[in-house]
């Protein structure tokens, strides 16, 4: 697996010591480049506000989805998320209802929002849960290493968008 790195693509001579070194790198929107090195992370490119294409190449599994949102001590979505979970309680209120995610969002959103909400806010209190660099205050079990799989992070994707309600 390969870990990301972001790059100002100039000055150009950086990209191309890059690119001798071996490293692949992708050019994003917002003229930046991904680039690939060792580590758990997967290469992936932000377009406007969303990430299209998924983690894994496949889209991901609802029902595991919906469990990972449940599971306080995997996610820990519930902590500051409500949404239409009966069985869950002291459901969190400090971030948008989850309810209707899936009208509000689309796939590529909300891949965008769980791998790198400060993206789109860069005051959020949302963690990354598929980023590892530039990162404050986290534990040293965590360090290197996302919150949640690439796989992990579509199955919860392939969950939200079922939310229409």
């Amino acid at each position: 697996m390969r870990k990301l790195g972001f790059v100002p693509l100039r000055p150009k001579h950086l990209v191309s010591d890059v690119l001798a070194a071996g490293a692949v790198v992708l050019v994003g929107a917002a003229g930046f480049a991904v680039i690939a090195g060792e580590g758990p992370l997967v290469l992936y490119t932000v377009l406007g506000d969303a990430i299209l294409a998924s983690l894994t190449g496949t889209d991901g599994d609802p029902v595991s989805g919906r469990a990972i949102v449940l599971d306080r001590r995997l996610s820990a979505c519930l902590l500051c998320h409500t949404g239409p979970f009966p069985e869950a309680k002291l459901q969190g209120t400090l971030a948008p209802d989850l309810s209707g995610a899936g009208l509000r969002w689309t796939a590529g959103q909300l891949r965008l929002r769980l791998v790198d909400p400060a993206r789109l806010n860069p005051a959020t209190i949302m963690p990354a849960y598929y980023r590892i660099e530039g990162l404050t205050r986290v534990g040293d079990s965590w360090r290197g290493k996302p919150i949640l799989t690439a796989g992990q992070i579509e199955d919860v994707v392939a969950f939200l968008s079922t939310l229409r309600d």
